[in-house]
């Protein structure tokens, strides 16, 4: 996915990272930590999530995408990664010897917050080349028409006794409360991202809910309500089932196969509950084609 030396504009896209062995786990908890030494038990539970699960795919399905997107854009894209191989720093290297001159570059995080897509943005500092920076691409269409297309085929695979009256919850990953109130647009994007997805969908407000998942191990008060408190609420209100759609993800790994497929099912069964999941977009054409229109709205 290397550049040529005729072709000086290349995309670049940016994600966080992850092993695809656990037992590269520790070594990866390093870099997200930048190199503080976390306990061993939250080190051994991480790994023991990436065993469950059987690694992350997360690597593989961004390469992937990148792949797509050449194919759709047909030039140069490169993948680079904040916290794991392939990393960020060895990509732009890449690229400054491959003789990039300008970047469109896109976070694989649709929601701007400072805790992802604000690192991302930092990693590029000092960089000898030109790059547009997408803050956020949230309520692109293309990616809104995505992750409503999931959500049809997955209430279409249900029982139609099911789908007409299953709750959906709408998740995306959980920021430390202080980083809201001091401004960061995250949970207001993130809203709004499941708001358009459930409209185009048409799934009506009284349908779905919103919550928070994978709230971090660190103190502080993370963002909510969680996805366990949002069962439990349903639960109450008398249903026995819900079906979760992540829309903070564009791609499966350990927040989906593992919080999503292993933790939160059996939350919902301890409970009584069954839970069902949309696929993620991973390789879907409409994503690809969301990166493409941001890319080309970029290149004038």
């Amino acid at each position: 996915m290397g550049a040529s030396s005729s072709n000086k504009i290349a995309v670049l896209l940016l994600a966080h990272g992850s092993p695809e062995a656990p037992a590269d786990v520790p070594e990866f908890l390093l870099h997200v930590t930048g190199g503080r030494p976390l306990p061993r038990q939250v080190i051994e539970e991480v790994r023991h999530r990436h065993e469950v699960i059987g690694g992350s795919p997360l690597t593989r399905l961004t390469l992937e995408q990148g792949k797509l997107l050449v194919r759709k854009l047909g030039m140069p894209v490169y993948v680079g990664m904040r916290n794991w191989k392939p990393y960020l720093a060895e990509t732009l290297e890449a690229m400054t010897s491959d003789g990039v001159e300008r970047a469109i570059v896109i976070c694989l995080a649709p929601q701007n917050s400072r805790t992802s897509v604000g690192l991302y943005r930092e990693g590029l500092n000092g960089i000898p080349f030109a790059f547009e920076f997408v803050e956020s691409w949230h309520d692109h269409p293309l990616l809104v028409s995505a992750f409503a297309e999931k959500l049809k085929a997955g209430l279409a695979s249900l029982p139609d006794e099911l789908s007409a009256q299953l709750p959906i919850i709408f998740t995306a990953h959980s920021v430390p409360r202080r980083t809201i109130t001091e401004g960061d647009p995250y949970e207001e994007q993130a809203r709004e991202t499941a708001e358009l997805v459930a409209r185009e969908a048409g799934v009506g407000r009284d349908v779905w809910s919103f919550a928070f998942q994978s709230q971090g191990m660190s103190g502080g008060e993370w963002l909510g309500p969680t996805v366990e408190e949002t069962i439990l609420r349903l639960k109450t209100q008398g249903h026995r089932g819900v079906f979760v759609q992540p829309v903070g993800f564009v791609c499966d790994h350990v927040e989906i196969l593992y919080d999503v497929d292993v933790g939160f099912r059996k939350f919902a069964a301890k409970e009584g509950m069954r839970l069902w999941r949309a696929e993620s977009l991973n390789d879907s054409r409409l994503l690809t084609a969301a990166l493409a229109s941001i890319v080309r709205s970029r290149m004038g």
